[in-house]
């Protein structure tokens, strides 16, 4: 039997929260969609702001926001609000936080440091072996193989990724084009018909490249989506997803199985170009 919205359990950890506001998305009127989009792209505000502050960057009235957080079984934002502070944020501390916390350890000295990295870039590779979806990943090449120019966008932790794709894809002579931000330039409006987007982003997704394949999609193009897990807010925007596990150490990320995927794309795309 379906639960009703006042039987519903609010969500006991952030993924069970990603699993509930997947189930509801396409069901939400146009003002709770635009909180769930907002609240899917900034999770990592969400322990840190007001209920006003919130509704502001989803521009909707602060009573739609807690609304929204109803509807996902919670009895309003504070209950909300705990369940990421007790849970998501201690994830993703800032910089000097997970260097003291580095510090506070027997784990600092550079030789530690960089066995404990290759460790969790082991651990990556090896899920990413595991469980690599090989048919979409086939799709995802056949998308990027018909496009006229590839739209890298990948911004922050993402662009050492999407900026090495440039780099790689201009070596096999594949038309690319870069969007990281860089100068706070955008270039949308270079996207043409015929392209395609192969946008990065992991969780505490970008908005930025949330948007520019939000973008891309709206104007017909095919996205080709690079991220965490099915309930990235990436995800209702894409042709084909790709999802990619990494582990971290230290609340630092590993890149490795990232930048596994992302050569794996890259040249089977300058193979397949290569041989039309």
């Amino acid at each position: 039997m379906v639960e009703t919205e006042d039987e519903m359990r609010a969500p006991a950890t952030v993924e069970e929260f990603r699993l509930r506001l997947a189930e509801v998305l396409d069901d939400l009127p146009k003002r709770l969609r635009q909180c769930a989009d907002y609240i899917a792209a900034n999770t990592d505000r969400i322990a840190v702001s007001t209920v006003a502050e919130l509704a502001a960057g989803a521009e909707v009235p602060p009573s739609a926001l807690m609304r929204f957080c109803q509807i996902l079984g919670f009895s309003g934002f504070s209950e909300m609000q705990r369940l990421f502070r007790e849970a998501y944020s201690p994830g993703f501390p800032d910089y000097s936080t997970r260097l003291k916390n580095l510090r506070a350890g027997e784990a600092g000295s550079p030789a530690a440091l960089l066995a404990e990295f290759v460790e969790a870039g082991r651990l990556s590779l090896e899920a990413l072996a595991k469980q690599t979806d090989e048919a979409a990943l086939g799709r995802a090449v056949e998308v990027l193989t018909a496009a006229g120019t590839l739209h890298l966008v990948g911004f922050r932790r993402a662009f050492p990724v999407s900026s090495y794709l440039a780099y790689v894809l201009e070596k096999m002579a594949v038309p690319a084009m870069l969007h990281g931000g860089l100068g706070k330039l955008t270039h949308g409006h270079a996207l043409r018909p015929g392209d395609a987007v192969l946008a990065i982003t992991f969780a505490p997704y970008s908005e930025e490249t949330i948007q520019m394949a939000a973008e891309a999609a709206a104007r017909g193009l095919p996205v080709v989506a690079l991220t965490d897990r099915m309930t990235s807010p990436l995800v209702r925007h894409a042709s084909v997803v790709l999802t990619v596990p990494e582990v971290d150490f230290g609340a630092f990320r590993s890149l490795s199985a990232t930048i596994a995927m992302a050569m794996a794309l890259a040249v089977a795309v300058g193979t397949a170009r290569g041989g039309a």
